[in-house]
């Protein structure tokens, strides 16, 4: 299981008037999750793009929502790569609070892989991720 951790600090940009974080930020928590397990694992989406040739459209999205989140707290986004054989990306997301512990959001997100000139999608796995599986240990 690959897993990667980052901190962010709520900024005021990202809340109400009620001094929460306003429910569409956590989307972009997620993404920035992705982008930091990309950066830490070789696997951004610029590294799928030059080595295989490939786009990786999201095609699902869950978020659960548990508890606020509020304005002068900071929180730790932990992204974990879900190994699957199948030809996708699936991603697991938890967001905490650091200031108080709780988990604020948990959520998943799936990406297949898709040839960005046609649009096709793989019903495969591609071979770059079939060698990027191989090199973490993962299923192929």
């Amino acid at each position: 299981m690959l897993k990667n951790t980052i901190e962010h600090d709520i900024k005021f940009s990202e809340v109400d008037s009620l001094r929460v974080v306003w429910h569409g930020h956590y989307v972009r928590y997620f993404e920035d999750g992705r982008e930091a397990f990309g950066k830490q694992y070789g696997l951004g989406y610029m590294d799928i793009f030059e080595h295989g040739q490939l786009a990786v459209p999201l095609v699902d999205l869950q978020v659960n929502f548990k508890r606020v989140l509020e304005y002068g707290d900071s929180v730790r986004i932990e992204t974990t790569l879900i190994d699957t054989p199948a030809a996708k990306l699936i991603f697991e997301y938890q967001v905490i609070s650091v200031k108080h512990g709780f988990v604020a959001c948990t959520g998943r997100s799936t990406q297949v892989f898709m040839a960005p000139i046609t649009k096709e999608l793989y019903i495969t796995v591609p071979p770059f991720i079939e060698s990027w599986k191989k090199k973490w240990g993962l299923s192929s």
